[in-house]
C-alpha cells in the first residue's frame, strides 16, 4: 500500500470509476475528489478515489450536521467538527473486567519486545545442493567443536569461512528482533538459550553457526503494568464502532449517492 501521488494521477482521473457524488442536495465535485486522493494509501488509483470520495462524504455528513445544530463552521471546520463528536458520540466506558478478558486473551501484545544479540557464521549451500549441504554442515559441526574450546575465535572463524557481509564484523548482526532475518532461521533463534550453539541451524541459503550473546524482552508483562493500554485499546475500538453507527445513520438519514460508506466508515475519518 502506498500514498497516490498527485503527480502520478492520470489525466482523466476525475471521471475514473466514480459517479456524481452527492450528500443531500451537495455535490462534491469530481476535482475535488481528485485532490484528496493523494492522501490516501491505495494499490491502485480507483481504490485511492474510492477512499477519497468516501472521506469528502464523512466530512460533508458532519457538516450538515452542524448546520442542523446551527454550528457556524467556516471560522473553525476541524474544531466544530471535533466539537460535534465530542458532542453526539456515545462512548461506553470499558469494564474493568472486559479490560481483564481482553488482556488474557491478548496477552503477547502486551508483551516486553523481544531483542537478541546475535552472532553468526554462514556457510552458504543451496537447496537443492545435497553434497553441499552436507559439506557445509559437517564443516559447520568442526567449527562449533574449536568454538566450544577456544571461543575467543569467533571473529577470526567468521571472518575465515562465513559468507554473509556480517564476517567484516566478525559474524556479528547486532540485536536482531523477530521478522528481522530469514524465517527459517528466526523461528529458531527465538526457541534458543544463550550462548553458542550446539549444532548448525539449516535455513535456504545453508548452514549457520550461531551464538545468542544476549536475549532481552519478550516476558509478557503483568495485568497492572499494561492496564492503561489495554483500557485505551478498548476506549479506542469502541469508539470505531460509535463512529461507525453514527456515521452509518447520517448517511441514511441524509441521503448520499454516487458511493457509499462501506464497514470501516470510521476509518475515514479517524485516519
Amino acid at each position: 500500500m502506498q500514498l497516490i501521488s498527485l503527480e502520478t494521477l492520470p489525466d482523466n482521473a476525475q471521471t475514473m470509476a466514480i459517479p456524481p457524488v452527492w450528500v443531500g442536495d451537495v455535490n462534491i465535485p469530481a476535482d475535488e475528489i481528485a485532490r484528496e486522493m493523494q492522501y490516501h494509501q491505495a494499490d491502485s488509483v480507483e481504490e485511492a478515489q474510492l477512499q477519497a470520495a468516501r472521506a469528502l462524504v464523512v466530512r460533508e455528513l458532519l457538516r450538515q450536521r452542524c448546520d442542523e445544530l446551527g454550528w457556524d463552521v467556516e471560522d473553525g471546520e476541524e474544531a466544530a467538527l471535533a466539537a460535534l463528536l465530542d458532542a453526539e458520540l456515545e462512548v461506553p466506558e470499558p469494564a474493568e473486567t472486559d479490560c481483564q478478558r481482553y488482556f488474557e486473551a491478548n496477552a503477547e501484545r502486551f508483551s516486553e519486545p523481544l531483542r537478541l544479540a546475535v552472532r553468526h557464521i554462514l556457510l552458504a549451500a543451496a537447496p537443492d545442493d545435497a553434497e553441499a549441504r552436507d559439506r557445509q554442515y559437517r564443516l559447520g559441526r568442526t567449527l562449533i567443536a574449536e568454538l566450544q574450546s577456544t571461543p575467543e575465535r569467533f571473529s577470526e572463524l567468521a571472518q575465515r569461512h562465513s559468507a554473509c557481509p556480517s564476517k567484516d564484523d566478525g559474524g556479528e548482526l547486532g540485536w536482531l528482533t523477530p521478522g528481522q532475518t530469514v524465517a527459517e532461521l528466526d523461528r529458531a533463534l527465538q526457541r534458543l538459550p544463550e550462548g553458542l550453539h550446539d549444532r548448525p541451524l539449516a535455513s535456504r541459503y545453508g548452514w549457520h553457526v550461531v551464538s545468542l550473546d544476549c536475549r532481552e524482552g519478550g516476558h509478557a508483562q503483568p495485568y497492572a503494568e499494561a492496564a492503561d493500554r489495554v483500557r485505551h485499546t478498548l476506549r479506542e475500538q469502541a469508539t470505531r464502532r460509535a463512529l461507525r453507527h453514527y456515521l452509518l445513520a447520517l448517511e441514511a438519514r441524509l441521503g448520499v449517492n454516487g458511493v457509499a460508506l462501506d464497514d470501516d466508515a470510521a476509518g475515514a475519518l479517524m485516519q
